[in-house]
C-alpha cells in the first residue's frame, strides 16, 4: 500500500486542494495537525470526504519532523509498503507521486527525494535568497551526510521504502527543520541508497515558518556533530579501510606541523632569531602532506556513496 503523509501547520488555505490532487494509486493519506493555530486538522475533517484521509492531532507543536515521524509510525502500523511525504502548502505537485515511488518499487533506491536544481528552468519561481541558501546547504549536506551524489537536501518531497523506514531510529531524528538533513545522515549510517527526482519549485502566497537566523544559529552545531558521528561510525567503528588510514595520517601530520610550527615561531619571536630553512621545512612539509592526505580521504569518501539498495539485500536473504 502506498501511503502519503502530510504535516499540517498553517496550511488551511491550501490543504484541501492538495488532498484533492493526490492520485488513486495512493491507498492511504495521513495528515497530522501539528497544533496548527488555523485548526487545519478540524478543517479537513469538516470539508474533506475522501475515505483515504485520516487526521492525527498533536496537543503541542512538535515541528515538521515531529509531525512526519508521527505519521511514519502510523503508516508502518497500517502496513504501508512505501511512504510518500508531501507538504500541505501546495508547493509539491501530487501528480509526481508515481515518479517518486517508481525507483522504490523497482528496488533501485531506498529513499527518493525531490531536486529543484536539476534544471535551471525549474528555479524561475524560487527567490534568489533561497537559491543561494539551498546551494550552500547542499554542499554542507553532501559533506555531512556522505551523499555526494544528491542536491537540494532541504527538499521535503520524499518517498521511502517501509522496510528501510523500519531500520531508522525515528526517536533520534530531529523534530524541527533539520529533519530532512538528519534523515540523510541516518540513512547513510544504514547504507541506504538515495536518489534525486527533478521537480519544479512552486511558490505562491504561503509563508514559510523557517527563518534565516534559525539556519545560521541552529544548523551548524547539528551539522558538525553529524559529520563527526558519520566519520566515526563508517570509518572506525563499522569499517577500517584506506580512507580511515588517509584520515589518520592527515590528522597526525597536520597536527604535528601546526604544533611544531607554533612552538618554533614563538621561540623565534622571543629570541629575535629567524627560523632556519630546515625548521620552516620541517613545519611546513607535514602540513602540506597532511592536507594532501585529507584530499585523498575526501576523494575516497565521494566514491563511497552507497550503491546497493537495502531492499535488494533484504530480498536476497
Amino acid at each position: 500500500m502506498i501511503t502519503v503523509v502530510i504535516p499540517c501547520y498553517k496550511v488551511k488555505n491550501q490543504i484541501l486542494q492538495v488532498l484533492s490532487e493526490i492520485p488513486e494509486i495512493v491507498g492511504r493519506i495521513i495528515a497530522v495537525d501539528d497544533a496548527c493555530p488555523e485548526h487545519s486538522g478540524k478543517y479537513i475533517l469538516e470539508n474533506c470526504t475522501d475515505p483515504r484521509v485520516e487526521v492525527l492531532f498533536h496537543e503541542k507543536n512538535l515541528g515538521v519532523g515531529g509531525a512526519v515521524k508521527t505519521a511514519y509510525r502510523r503508516a508502518l502500523e497500517e502496513g504501508a509498503s512505501i511512504v510518500v511525504k508531501l507538504d500541505g502548502d501546495g508547493q509539491m505537485n501530487p501528480a509526481l507521486i508515481s515518479r517518486f515511488i517508481d525507483p522504490v518499487l523497482k528496488k533501485t533506491a531506498d529513499y527518493v527525494k525531490g531536486n529543484r536544481f536539476y534544471d535551471f528552468s525549474y528555479l524561475k519561481g524560487m527567490p534568489w535568497i533561497r537559491k543561494l541558501g539551498n546551494s550552500l546547504l547542499s554542499f554542507v549536506s553532501k559533506m555531512v551526510s556522505g551523499y555526494w551524489n544528491i542536491m537540494d537536501p532541504s527538499n521535503g518531497y520524499t518517498a521511502i521504502s517501509a522496510e528501510v523506514l523500519k531500520h531508522l531510529p525515528l526517536e533520534k531524528i530531529d523534530n524541527r527543520y533539520f529533519f530532512e538533513s538528519d534523515m540523510l545522515f541516518r540513512l547513510y549510517t544504514i547504507r541506504a541508497v538515495v536518489r534525486d527526482i527533478p521537480m519544479k519549485a512552486v511558490y505562491g502566497t504561503e509563508q514559510s515558518s523557517l527563518k534565516i537566523h534559525q539556519v545560521f544559529c541552529k544548523f551548524p552545531p547539528k551539522y558538525l556533530t553529524r559529520l563527526f558521528k558519520r566519520i566515526f561510525y563508517n570509518y572506525f567503528l563499522r569499517d577500517f579501510n584506506i580512507g580511515s588510514v588517509e584520515l589518520v595520517i592527515s590528522f597526525i601530520l597536520m597536527t604535528f606541523g601546526i604544533i611544531f610550527g607554533i612552538i618554533k615561531w614563538t621561540v623565534s619571536i622571543e629570541t629575535a632569531r629567524p627560523a632556519t630553512a630546515g625548521t620552516v621545512l620541517l613545519a611546513g612539509l607535514p602540513i602540506i602532506l597532511g592536507f594532501q592526505s585529507l584530499i585523498n580521504f575526501i576523494h575516497f569518501d565521494v566514491g563511497n556513496v552507497p550503491e546497493k539498495p537495502i531492499t535488494q539485500i533484504i530480498g536476497e536473504e
